[in-house]
């Protein structure tokens, strides 16, 4: 029972970081039906920020995404302008994989050039501290990068329930046509849109890199699962992701005790392919989608 205990905390505590890391990628999708591949390289990017931050200040990482969060902002703004918008819109979905493909290439020879396939690892003063909850013991830095994701989702979702900005970029993913005839300028909203997808990304790299052994190549462990993540909750339903998130998470950490942790990660694409076959609009997006 302590173990069964111990790993639905694991789970819970690994869903809101899934949530987190998948939040960009619904955005993406559901605004410009862009398939974002070099998402994932993002996150490891902002991962190896933090560290060089952390190595070069003797600061806490956390502090490094007062930098991170308004520089990808930034650049994602300039990627959807200068890049995602001079895709045809016929072939958008499909040229946008080869994009962003060779961008997480592009990504990931600049990380190995500027600091070598050697692993590295953020050295915190509380990195192997953890509390007991319940008979289970929770580790301080997953709890820190689960409340990081509950904060970060939070602020997102009252961002897009509760301001003009958010209303417009609903609106843009339910209807772009509609959105354009009531006056909304789609365009720029696409772009901020895209923006707040890597902001996320931001946020998440810093997250995982808390608890993680990062090196240039990582993301290719990530893409698989994140994509998987967003099939399964509904593309374009940011709360169909997150629940979505949760639910693999939890199965994830449940398998690891009769499998292991290596085979337990095929959960992830078990459901995908499940998802294809039975439900290919998602489980969890449907009328979530529409009021999202």
């Amino acid at each position: 029972m302590s173990l069964l205990l111990q790993s639905l905390v694991l789970g819970v505590l690994l869903g809101g970081l899934y949530a987190l890391l998948a939040a960009g990628l619904t955005l993406y999708f559901g605004v410009m039906r862009v398939v974002m591949i070099a998402h994932s390289a993002f996150l490891i990017l902002a991962a190896y920020l933090a560290w060089f931050f952390t190595r070069t200040t003797g600061l806490d990482p956390m502090i490094s995404l007062l930098l991170t969060v308004p520089l990808f902002f930034g650049i994602g703004v300039v990627m959807q302008r200068l890049l995602i918008s001079r895709l045809r819109p016929a072939t958008l979905t499909m040229m946008s994989v080869l994009l962003t493909f060779s961008i997480a290439l592009t990504i990931e020879g600049l990380l190995g050039f500027a600091f070598t396939g050697t692993q590295r690892r953020i050295r915190l003063p509380y990195g192997g501290a953890n509390f007991e909850i319940l008979g289970a013991n929770v580790a301080v830095v997953k709890l820190i990068a689960f409340l990081l994701a509950a904060v970060s989702l939070g602020a997102l979702f009252l961002l897009l329930k509760k301001t003009q900005f958010g209303q417009a970029l609903r609106a843009t993913i339910q209807h772009p046509e509609a959105a354009r005839l009531v006056g909304i300028n789609t365009d720029r909203v696409a772009g901020y849109g895209f923006g707040l997808g890597l902001a996320t990304a931001a946020i998440g790299g810093t997250a995982l890199a808390l608890d993680s052994t990062i090196y240039p190549s990582l993301h290719w462990h990530w893409i698989g699962p994140l994509m998987a993540i967003i099939v399964v909750g509904g593309l374009g339903s940011i709360p169909g992701a997150a629940i979505a998130a949760m639910v693999l998470g939890l199965g994830q950490s449940l398998l690891q005790i009769p499998l292991g942790t290596t085979w337990a990660q095929t959960f992830f694409y078990i459901a995908l392919f499940a998802t294809l076959m039975l439900r290919p609009q998602g489980f969890f997006g449907g009328r979530l989608a529409q009021r999202f």
